[in-house]
């Protein structure tokens, strides 16, 4: 009898797959920095029980049509944006993603993106490595404080509340805007719910960590930067089409706010010649959110444990 056909769509360590390769016919795409191509994509697919993808993986219907033997996919991330999920339920393929294992780190991420920008860290490195730094000044590089200031939290999931917990560190207050209240939050951490606009307002420094979704694509356009402090950072640790990425580049020239940290964009990996990277008061970083080595390793893990409970007529732990 054939056994399951297991699909990833990255290079991933030996180590880690060895118990899908001890139980089921494995391949996996040669490399770890570049997309596999759609067309091998859809080709593995039409074969395989089991896809193990990326964010970057559209598995939508054209792919689902096709996969006749697909009975789970496994999302290495929280999100799924990239996967058609109500037409793979309709098809009876469980999709699952990898929630909680990597909010603190992602947090971790989200909270030193804000203090990079303010405190102007990248900018003070390529200072020295450029040869610049002559003498020292009373305001070289000078920055924008993080104590004391208030931060505003747009998406109050496992993420937004971890940040907030680091924020209640450096004295900061607290504020948050969710599509539901989350009183738990508010008790624990003493954060408070503002509408949207309230919260623009009054915050020194604006996270988005929502989820994309058709509420909260395109949220951030040229009305909600001109409603912020001409002080303000912004902060995208969540989905680069969240924001208007034109509007935030003319609110940043325009001194409508005074910088950005932005860990994903509209379009991955951004170009060269987008106008976000000629802005000095933009900090960028390549989609690294949940980058540390443990906590990928076990995203892994965890969605080889989804896959092999599907395919042995199992419940697994982080089904949509």
């Amino acid at each position: 009898m054939l056994k399951p056909f297991i699909y990833i769509t990255r290079k991933l360590p030996g180590t880690l797959i060895e118990s899908l390769q001890d139980r089921y016919e494995v391949e996996m795409w040669e490399q770890d920095d570049v997309q596999v191509p759609r067309e091998i994509l859809l080709e593995k697919a039409g074969k395989a029980s089991a896809l193990l993808t990326m964010l970057s993986d559209r598995i939508d219907r054209e792919l689902l049509d096709q996969a006749e033997n697909l009975k789970v996919v496994a999302n290495l991330a929280v999100g799924y944006d990239n996967i058609d999920v109500e037409y793979a339920k309709e098809n009876g393929i469980v999709v699952c993603n990898t929630p909680d294992v990597l909010t603190e780190t992602t947090a971790d991420l989200a909270f030193g993106l804000m203090m990079a920008t303010a405190r102007r860290i990248v900018e003070g490195d390529r200072y020295i490595r450029e040869g610049e730094w002559k003498s020292w000044s009373p305001l070289l590089l000078a920055g924008a404080d993080i104590h004391h200031k208030t931060l505003g939290i747009v998406g109050m999931g496992s993420i937004g509340q971890a940040v907030a917990r680091r924020a209640k560190g450096f004295s900061m207050d607290v504020l948050y805007h969710n599509r539901n209240r989350r009183p738990e939050a508010e008790e624990a951490l003493g954060a408070a719910f503002r509408s949207l606009d309230d919260l623009l307002k009054e915050s020194d420094f604006v996270v988005v960590l929502a989820p994309l979704t058709e509420e909260t694509k395109g949220l951030f356009q040229k009305e909600q930067f001109a409603l912020m402090k001409n002080s303000a950072i912004f902060i995208n640790a969540a989905r680069g089409p969240i924001v208007n990425e034109d509007a935030l580049v003319e609110a940043i020239r325009e001194g409508m706010i005074a910088g950005a940290g932005l860990d994903v964009f509209t379009k991955e990996p951004i170009d060269m010649d987008h106008p976000l990277l000629s802005l000095d008061r933009v900090v960028v970083l390549p989609h690294i959110g949940s980058s540390s080595v443990d906590t990928r390793y076990d995203m892994v893990r965890l969605c080889t444990a989804n896959i092999q409970a599907v395919l042995e007529g199992k419940e697994p732990r982080t089904a949509l």
